[in-house]
């Protein structure tokens, strides 16, 4: 038995602040397991929580476990325990993601244990933010961020800009025309109606934030069908301000990479007091991804697109007991 084995309650614990993390539509697609006498956590991916039609490779699905993993580390180093991780320690089975070994407090890093307090505030803000710029050094720590995880984070210029939200206006119009795309987003919003999967996933309709009108719209539509009544409208920001977060390659195990570095952004910018929501929709469609990079950066391949500013924050979307998602053998 490991000198550092872990305690149930302790187990339990980690993984409550672990699952705080996003995932496309809050699908929620991670499994932990730990085997009882152990130092050891093992993240999986869930395959039935997976989008054929808008995440057919499951990069997005690695994009949230590794948001998970992140939270994981942030939740050790609050317990003065340091966090080793493992990513893909079985190649013949895909779904393992990774292992993570939890030492003891002489390599607790105290940089992830500042994070830890903006852990369960961290809440996507589909809502309209003001036109005030963010401050160069918090944008430049924004890039530390993604940096400290061997991804990089892109702040756009004006044309780069113009034509990434071009991408998200046309992918909202391949959205709009793709039947099955819209069935896949329906099976993930929660708005009361008869049928509509747990309330413990998905997107609720108090989430959605106002309907947009005046400019293209920066957040994510989940009630473009319209069902939910009395939704008022609202002006969002002219110019909203992006941020693209991407790799060199695009492998599975650099979408782990990503994933922990988009946590670790969000977490960054919560902290700095700012607001923000996530848009990958341009990012889904392969004939649009890859216009979205900076063919004048070293990104090779977009990840995500953070929209950044100050605004409401948003409200704490329903999360998997964990008795769910975490298993002892």
């Amino acid at each position: 038995m490991s000198t550092t084995a872990l305690t149930r309650p302790l187990v339990t614990s980690l993984i409550e602040d672990a699952v705080t993390a996003p995932s496309m539509h809050n699908a929620q697609p991670w499994n932990f397991v730990h085997r009882t006498g152990t130092d050891v956590i093992e993240l999986h991916g869930d395959p039935l929580r997976t989008m054929p039609r808008e995440d057919p490779d499951h990069r997005a699905l690695h994009l949230g476990c590794g948001a998970a993993l992140f939270g994981l580390r942030v939740a050790a180093a609050h317990r003065d325990r340091h966090a080793e991780v493992r990513p893909l320690p079985a190649p013949e089975d895909p779904w393992y993601l990774a292992d993570v070994r939890l030492g003891g407090p002489e390599d607790s890093d105290a940089a992830l244990d500042a994070l830890h307090a903006v852990l369960a505030r961290r809440h996507t803000s589909r809502f309209p933010f003001t036109e005030e710029r963010i401050p160069s050094e918090v944008v430049d720590g924004l890039r530390a961020a993604a940096l400290l995880e061997g991804c990089r984070l892109v702040v756009p210029g004006a044309w780069h800009t113009d034509t990434v939200m071009g991408l998200v206006h046309t992918a909202e119009l391949f959205e709009a025309a793709d039947e099955a795309v819209r069935a896949e987003i329906a099976a993930w919003t929660r708005t009361g109606a008869v049928g509509e999967g747990p309330a413990t996933e998905g997107v609720p309709a108090y989430a959605f934030g106002p309907r947009q009108y005046d400019v293209t719209s920066p957040a994510r539509d989940f009630d473009a069908p319209r069902q939910v009544p009395g939704r008022v409208s609202a002006r969002f920001e002219k110019n909203p301000q992006i941020a693209l977060l991407g790799t060199a390659d695009d492998t599975p195990e650099q979408w782990l990479k990503a994933g922990q570095a988009m946590q670790r952004v969000l977490l960054q910018a919560t902290l700095d007091g700012l607001s923000a929501s996530l848009m990958s929709q341009p990012l889904e469609w392969p004939e649009l991804r890859s216009d979205a990079r900076d063919p004048s950066s070293k990104v090779g391949f977009v990840h995500m697109v953070f929209r950044l500013g100050y605004g409401p924050q948003g409200r704490a979307t329903p999360r998997r007991p964990v008795s769910e998602v975490l298993s002892f053998e």
